[in-house]
């Protein structure tokens, strides 16, 4: 067929060239019908080679089922799969979610975030509440196994992402929440068994998912029984060694103290009916929080000043500084930081530290998949309020260099994932032919 098709635009190419009049017009058809005929090919060349991807999560070796997750992962980083995702929607959500519950640290680090994708491309409906209800628990059982970093800090990011898209209501999102909150902040109780103290990137990665899952959440919807004392915590973790911990830490106080009714992560005083004991203890919360709040600005401000040490990486000093002298400018005088990115010629803009917060983290999660994301994916276009410019291309997309080379190079993990998933095929039927002629048969 491709062939075929090749034979045709040249036989087309050497009739156009007999008339020089229709150069012009003809040249632009010629290029419609090659973009149409790349891009028919490319759908049908993801169509077949995620399903192949798919099946390789049967496999009973785990390594082919790491290598399944990978190529799957690079297709809906460089596309969005929407048919794909309708039909198979079930099978991918349960093959990930056994993935989760069996696999190896690398392969479940792997099958979480291809679940976080998975809700972002499916997008806000039953379809992200169903992956939030039947992710929750075996991610939370995950968790308790803290054996990995890089295992651990992909399941927080993917109970993350499915709780913003799927969550829709409030005891939901905060149930999650404390999910990630007893990883490195467990209740203390009769039947709690005291652990060692997490590693900084795990402190790091909960405090960050935390604080993404707080951006969906208003003041007034928080439940205050659940998230007393996080300010003085958060408070502790600025005086870690640890700067990823540090700044992590910074951006949480910074969202909550933009979100206000500080009460509600202070602790809330309890007793009398009594109004007149009541007014006093309120009068005493209110004295508390501002002690407080003065104690982090001296933090923040120390932060934002610091003078690298021995083997302190420039780089992570400087990024230090000036996310504390945003967060110092914002308690000293309400200014949040704005940024700019952009997003295929157009101005993605933030303002608030709920929505630097929820760009980073998406950033960081979709990786080398953000901006084809934001490009294309509507829930992120609701999210951020933001409207790319649309693509005229007599209603096909079109094929990008870097999808071209996703499909059709040989190095790809999808045209791997094909080539094996062909050769295999190939020794099935050789293995069948060899049966058939034991058995005395001849081809006709």
């Amino acid at each position: 067929m491709g062939k075929q098709r090749r034979n045709q635009r040249k036989s087309a190419a050497m009739l156009d060239s007999d008339d020089t009049d229709s150069v012009s017009s003809s040249s632009t058809i010629r290029s419609d019908q090659m973009l149409g005929t790349c891009v028919e090919e490319v759908q049908i060349d993801k169509e077949s080679v995620l399903d192949q991807t798919l099946d390789a999560l049967y496999e009973k070796r785990g390594s082919t089922r790491e290598k399944a997750l990978v190529a799957i992962i690079e297709a809906f980083n460089s596309s969005l799969p929407h048919e794909f995702v309708e039909k198979k929607f079930a099978t991918m959500l349960h093959q990930y979610l056994n993935s989760i519950k069996k696999g190896s640290a690398k392969e479940v680090a792997l099958a979480s975030h291809a679940v976080g994708l998975l809700a972002l491309t499916a997008g806000s409906g039953k379809k992200a509440q169903e992956i939030l209800e039947e992710a929750v628990s075996p991610i939370s059982e995950a968790l308790k196994s803290r054996s990995d970093s890089s295992k651990i800090a992909s399941l927080l990011d993917c109970l993350a992402v499915i709780t913003f898209v799927g969550g829709n209501e409030p005891e939901e999102t905060d149930k999650c929440m404390q999910i990630m909150w007893q990883v490195v902040h467990p209740k203390l109780g009769p039947n709690v068994v005291v652990t060692k103290p997490s590693p900084p990137i795990i402190t790091a990665m909960v405090v960050s998912a935390w604080s993404f899952l707080l951006t969906t959440m208003d003041g007034w919807t928080l439940d205050p029984k659940s998230w007393q004392g996080s300010i003085s915590y958060f408070s502790t973790l600025l005086d870690k060694d640890d700067r990823s911990v540090r700044i992590a830490a910074g951006e949480a106080l910074a969202l909550i103290f933009e979100i206000g009714n500080l009460e509600k992560f202070y602790s809330i005083s309890k007793g009398s009916n009594d109004s007149s004991i009541n007014e006093g203890n309120n009068s005493q919360d209110v004295t508390h929080i501002q002690g407080l709040r003065a104690k982090i600005l001296n933090q923040v401000r120390n932060l934002s000043a610091e003078a690298g040490g021995k083997g302190s990486a420039k780089k992570d000093l400087n990024n230090q500084r000036n996310t504390f002298r945003d967060i110092l400018e914002f308690l000293e005088d309400g200014y949040s930081p704005e940024t700019s990115v952009k997003i295929g010629g157009e101005s993605l803009t933030t303002t608030t530290w709920c929505q630097l917060i929820q760009l980073n983290f998406l950033k960081r999660f979709l990786r080398g998949g953000f901006i084809k994301h934001m490009q294309e994916n509507e829930f992120l276009h609701e999210v951020f309020d933001f409207a790319p410019k649309k693509k005229l291309l007599s209603g096909a997309d079109r094929v990008s260099g870097t999808e071209k080379r996703m499909y059709k190079s040989p190095n790809s993990a999808l045209n791997k994932a094909r080539t094996r998933y062909l050769n295999k095929q190939r020794m099935l039927a050789q293995d069948k032919n060899a049966g058939h002629y034991a058995l005395g048969f001849d081809e006709e």
